[in-house]
């Protein structure tokens, strides 16, 4: 049986799903605050479903 696949999201999906406005994403991403993301060879750049899950919950462990 095959492993399902690591969804990758984008960073608007990101801060959509989050909740946090764009300028705030990119500065959590600057002092390396946010979650791990992947920068791809045409420049985009994507978040792992299982990193944003990961990251969403150190922060709650951390409220």
């Amino acid at each position: 049986m095959a492993k399902p696949r690591d969804e990758m999201l984008t960073i608007p999906e990101v801060i959509e799903e989050i909740g946090v406005p764009r300028a705030t994403f990119y500065r959590w991403r600057q002092y390396r605050k946010g979650p791990k993301s992947i920068k791809l060879p045409n420049g985009s750049v994507r978040i792992r479903r299982s990193e944003l899950t990961r990251w969403l919950e150190t922060r709650e462990e951390a409220a």
